[in-house]
């Protein structure tokens, strides 16, 4: 028969876990952009009124019809914005690093949610009330302000991508997609720039409005053509001021590498 551990034991693990758990959610929301400003006693207050709340890959964390009633932080892990077409399809309207905010239409809407959050991996997502932030944006105009500033980066990613639908080819649209990853999660090797983060073709052709069949004749020609090598589902740009002169964009200088789990200000979210 196997032994059950005691239960005091348990319980000392229970709250050692929970209390890492508040010391990790602290950490989180104090080095967010959008609440570096705030008292410790603030930031305390904000963590006891949140919830931290993990998913697998593939875990839905809130669908269009979910109430419009938190902002998310994203603390570990990755997560894809979406909306479903009327033919069923994925349209990714974003991909969420850690430290990036998302859901923040919460805060000038009432009601339902208008799109997919979902984990592209095991993802740590520390929930933070509406109304606590509606509260510390009337309170403080730093607050008010890192919330303009979010949502005004948004709209301009949003203005993009659909100025790119309408006027750019499936090629364009894939090479301008290319560029901008290379300049979010490019790294440098002997090989070329590697973009850190692995998408399927599937999901390439979703973030850009195309096909997946579509995808995979592009990037076969640009692979031919000597501007891209792709190997293991991971793609390394070959001729990264090539590829962006062709589309009209400045090649990006690539960042200087973070280190790890360290959290990532306040973004545009390239995607």
């Amino acid at each position: 028969m196997v032994s059950q551990p005691e239960p005091r034991i348990c319980a000392i693990t229970e709250s050692l876990t929970e209390q890492n758990e508040m010391d990790q959610k602290y950490w989180y929301l104090k080095n967010c952009d959008l609440f570096s400003r705030l008292s410790a006693s603030q930031i305390s207050h904000l963590e006891s009124r949140s919830v931290s709340k993990t998913f697998d890959r593939g875990g839905v964390i809130y669908l269009p019809s979910d109430r419009n009633d938190s902002v998310a932080l994203l603390a570990r892990g990755r997560v894809r914005l979406y909306h479903l077409t009327n033919e069923g399809k994925q349209a990714i309207l974003a991909i969420m690093d850690p430290g990036e905010m998302f859901g923040e239409l919460s805060l000038m809407e009432d009601g339902s949610r208008d799109e997919f959050a979902e984990a592209m991996e095991k993802t740590t997502v520390i929930l933070v009330p509406r109304e606590e932030v509606q509260s510390l944006m009337a309170e403080y105009p730093d607050v008010a302000l890192g919330v303009t500033r979010l949502m005004g980066f948004r709209r301009q990613r949003i203005e993009r991508r659909l100025k790119s639908l309408l006027f750019k080819s499936n090629r364009e649209r894939l090479v301008h997609l290319l560029v901008e990853l290379s300049a979010k999660y490019g790294q440098q090797t002997e090989d070329g720039v590697q973009i850190g983060i692995k998408l399927s073709h599937q999901e390439l052709a979703n973030i850009i409005g195309s096909t997946r069949e579509t995808v995979t004749v592009l990037l076969g020609e640009l692979q031919t053509e000597g501007s891209l090598l792709i190997r293991r589902r991971q793609l390394i740009i070959k001729q990264l001021s090539r590829l962006a002169d062709s589309v009209d964009m400045a090649a990006p200088t690539l960042p200087v590498p973070a280190a790890p789990f360290a959290p990532r200000r306040l973004s545009s979210s390239l995607i």
